[in-house]
């Protein structure tokens, strides 16, 4: 007998699995076996969220870190 799934712990878990699956792109180490069992578990929306505010993490972090190497 299955419980039934909490729509919003499934929607964390699946929010969860996107942080993870961006956070291995970005690194580039993802095994083909690994990264196709993560696209069944997430949702494109949650990659494409995660994806992006990634990406502003990266440029705001670069750009400090190069005004902090000029400054000094």
């Amino acid at each position: 007998m299955t419980t039934p799934v909490d729509k919003t712990a499934q929607s964390s878990q699946s929010a969860w699995h996107s942080v993870r699956l961006v956070a291995w792109s970005f690194l580039g180490i993802r095994s083909k076996a690994a990264y196709q069992d993560d696209l069944t578990k997430v949702n494109p929306m949650h990659v494409v969220a995660v994806g992006l505010v990634g990406v502003l993490l990266l440029v705001v972090g670069l750009i400090s870190l190069v005004n902090w190497v000029v400054a000094k």
